[in-house]
């Protein structure tokens, strides 16, 4: 014989068996990495004549530039494309939140109120209706569903992190084009001033009659050749200023002057810090675009589960209660409803819907998987790169200061033999030639180190630490 009180026993006790049921009961997928080995050092040698710098967060102030800081500072706030990436940030945790809200029963209320009439007799009547409705989450599907999202903020929040990252770089490495450009211009003025002075000196030989018209006009279409080379200059110097504007959100039109664009730094003045790159096993903890590439592989692993359990029976509860009066908005005659239901639902025929599904999923694991296997070894070459470059271009420019002095005294002394007559003015044309190559190539070669030294920050990870879970 059942005893009387029996009934809300049970009533108490299924709400946690389905809970333990539920925690039992739920698939998991394991999260698949690539088994990618990495080298115990890198093959590139860093320069050891200097000490490195530690990488952290603000590298950019190692070049000693308060102007890069003050831009770099100004992108991070207001630049276009990071500000894109901040609002994936905020579409990826309200995508979460969605998610999340299916774990939760739902509520919905209706109210229906109406008169008819037929042959004369006219009728009214009113009803409310409360429902609920819930889904056992019985093989963590919805759980699944909400680990995928919550994996996807991660890696968002992490594409965010690489977004500020690639900013700050781009930043400087266009500052830097900035400085470049204005000192290659400056130095396409001093040679056209060196060869008008040439001139100067060959249209006197000339005029004493110790020159010939040859030599004038040799020396006229070296002066022509300089004159030309400073408007390109002038235009690519525009030009990248308005890039560097729009890195700062800035209207390039008017967004940056030229004042405001170098002021007094010069490119010479900047330091051009050694980097500790560390071990390779590092550089897994260190970039935020592999960790956002990792995250991904957990969202394939949940998205897997989630698709498994589709294929398994979905068990909701439902209830519902009404109040319903004859009369119009009277409370007289009222009729009371209220029901409980319990269903399940097993999909007997799809067409291989859903086990298709499954195996999307599962493909799309084994992309993420060998994209990311990609990213580890593609971020190892720019590490790789970054090395061999800084120190090929650091050789490379201790070698063109030597051959710079060398020219500038090699066109002192083609000028003065050419002067007393010892030498044509073939000599001073080579030497004019030799001395303009070298100070291009310098200022390029500084570039290029400053280049290599923001590249190599970036492929370390730029001092970004992984976030404690």
């Amino acid at each position: 014989m059942t005893h009387p009180s029996s009934s809300p026993l049970r009533t108490r006790l299924l709400p946690a068996l389905l809970v333990a049921l539920t925690a039992g009961c739920a698939l998991t997928e394991p999260v698949v990495r690539p088994e990618q080995p990495l080298p115990a050092q890198w093959a590139e040698a860093a320069r050891l004549d200097e000490p490195a710098a530690a990488l952290h967060d603000t590298w950019w102030q190692d070049f000693g530039s308060a102007r890069l800081d003050g831009f770099v500072t100004e992108a991070l706030t207001t630049a276009p494309d990071l500000r894109i990436q901040a609002e994936r940030v905020v579409q990826a945790e309200l995508a979460l939140r969605q998610a999340g809200a299916s774990l939760l029963p739902s509520l919905n209320l209706s109210g229906d109120s109406g008169t008819r009439n037929v042959a004369g007799n006219e009728s009214s009547s009113t009803s409310i209706d409360l429902g609920a409705s819930y889904e056992i989450d019985l093989w963590g599907r919805i759980a699944a569903g909400v680990d995928a999202n919550r994996a996807g903020l991660v890696a968002t929040r992490f594409d965010y992190d690489a977004a500020r990252l690639s900013i700050s770089a781009s930043v400087a490495t266009t500052w830097f084009q900035v400085l470049a450009l204005q000192e290659r211009l400056e130095i396409a003025r001093q040679n056209l001033a060196t060869a008008e002075r040439v001139l100067r000196v060959v249209q006197a030989r000339y005029d004493n009659g110790a020159a010939s018209a040859l030599d004038v006009s040799q020396q006229r279409t070296t002066v022509l050749n300089q004159r030309k080379a400073i408007e390109p200059l002038e235009v690519q110097v525009r030009q990248t200023r308005s890039a560097l504007a729009i890195l700062l959100g800035r209207n390039p039109q008017a967004g940056l002057t030229p004042d405001a664009a170098g002021g007094n730094e010069r490119l010479g003045a900047l330091q051009v810090p050694t980097v500790g790159a560390g071990l390779p096993s590092e550089l897994l903890l260190r970039r935020p675009d592999l960790a956002a590439s990792e995250a991904r592989l957990a969202a394939a692993a949940a998205n897997i589960a989630a698709a498994r359990a589709a294929l398994l029976p979905g068990i909701s509860l439902s209830a519902g209660a009404g109040v319903g009066s004859a009369a119009l908005l009277s409370l007289a005659d009222t009729t009371r409803t209220l029901s409980i239901s319990a269903s399940v639902l097993q999909k007997i025929f799809d067409g291989g819907r859903l086990r298709a599904d499954v195996d999307i999923q599962r493909s799309r694991q084994r992309e993420l998987v060998e994209s990311h296997r990609r990213a580890i070894l593609a971020a190892l070459k720019e590490v790789e790169d970054a090395l061999a470059d800084g120190v090929r271009d650091a050789n490379q420019e201790a070698a063109e200061r030597e051959i710079l002095a060398e020219a500038e005294r090699s066109l002192r002394l083609a000028e003065l033999r050419y002067r007393e007559g010892a030498d044509d003015l073939l000599t001073v044309l080579l030497a004019q030639r030799a001395l303009f190559s070298s100070q291009e190539q310098l200022a390029q070669l500084r570039l290029a180190r400053l280049t290599a030294a923001v590249n190599l920050y970036k492929a370390l990870g730029g001092g970004w630490v992984r976030p404690t879970p």
